[in-house]
C-alpha cells in the first residue's frame, strides 16, 4: 500500500461515552495509521458521509448504549448505498455475544468487546489490508 491506512472511528447514536473509542483511535494512530475521529452523538448518515468523503479503508464504530443492532447495520446500509461497500467495517463496545452473528451478517468483519487489547484491533486491520 502506497499510503497510510485510513480509519474512521465513529460513535453513532446518543452514546456519550467515548473513552474506548479514543483509546482505539490513539492505538491505531500510534501503529502508523491515519485516523479520523468523528466525535460523539453522530448519525449513521454523518458517519457514512464522512467515511466516503475521507476515502477511508475502515470504519470502526463504538457503542455502549445498546442500540448496536439498529445503528451498526444502518451505517453499513448507508455506506453501501453511497458506493462504500469496499470499506471494511468493525465495531466494539458492550455488545452481547448473541448479537455478534447478526452484526457480521450486516457486514461487520469483526466485533470487539470490552477488554479486547488494542493490539488485537491493530492486528485485525493489518491482516485485512494484507488480504486485499
Amino acid at each position: 500500500m502506497d499510503r497510510k491506512i485510513r480509519v474512521l472511528i465513529g460513535k453513532p447514536g446518543l452514546d456519550g461515552h467515548d473513552r474506548g473509542a479514543k483509546y482505539i483511535a490513539r492505538a491505531l494512530r500510534d501503529a502508523g495509521m491515519e485516523v479520523i475521529y468523528t466525535g460523539i452523538r453522530q448519525t449513521p448518515e454523518s458517519i457514512a458521509n464522512a467515511a466516503i468523503q475521507e476515502d477511508v479503508d475502515f470504519v470502526g464504530l463504538s457503542l455502549l448504549s445498546g442500540a448496536h443492532n439498529h445503528l451498526f447495520p444502518e451505517v453499513a446500509r448507508l455506506l453501501a448505498s453511497k458506493g462504500g461497500s469496499d470499506i471494511v467495517l468493525f465495531g466494539g463496545g458492550v455488545i452481547p455475544e448473541e448479537d455478534i452473528p447478526g452484526l457480521k451478517e450486516a457486514g461487520f468483519k469483526a466485533i470487539f468487546t470490552p477488554g479486547t487489547p488494542a493490539t488485537e484491533v491493530v492486528d485485525f486491520i493489518e491482516q485485512e489490508i494484507r488480504t486485499r
